[in-house]
């Protein structure tokens, strides 16, 4: 059989219970979903040219994984040394930057897509 759909359909189940457990402990998460969110508002009623959207649409896909890898290797990273080794902190330092990183480099791309859109509103 070319699929196991039980298997299949509790690797969904899996997802779905990360989405959550991150939803609902994760600040940033929510933070970053009510942004794509925003952003998604912005392609339906700015319209941009294709290459734009999926440029944005790529973006968010980009950002929102990365930050459920740096919860998972924090929670990995408390298991293993919860804060006793200075490296626990260090690697924790840089997983958020890394999102920091990914997350500022999408708002800019976004300002920039977006950009020309917003001005036609301002001028006359």
């Amino acid at each position: 059989m070319p699929f196991d759909f039980p298997k299949l359909y509790h690797s969904f189940r899996y997802a779905l219970a990360g989405l959550r457990y991150a939803w609902r402990h994760e600040q940033n998460f929510r933070l970053q979903v009510m942004a794509a969110l925003v952003v998604i508002i912005l392609i339906a009623v700015l319209q941009p040219a294709l290459r734009d959207t999926l440029l944005l649409v790529l973006l968010i896909a980009f950002v929102l994984p990365l930050e459920l890898v740096n919860t998972a290797l924090e929670k990995v990273t408390d298991l293993l040394q919860p804060r006793i080794h200075h490296y626990a902190e260090v690697m924790k330092d840089l997983l958020a930057a890394a999102v920091f990183v990914s997350s500022l480099t999408a708002l800019i791309l976004g300002l920039i897509i977006f950009w020309p859109y917003f001005t036609r509103f301002i001028r006359p």
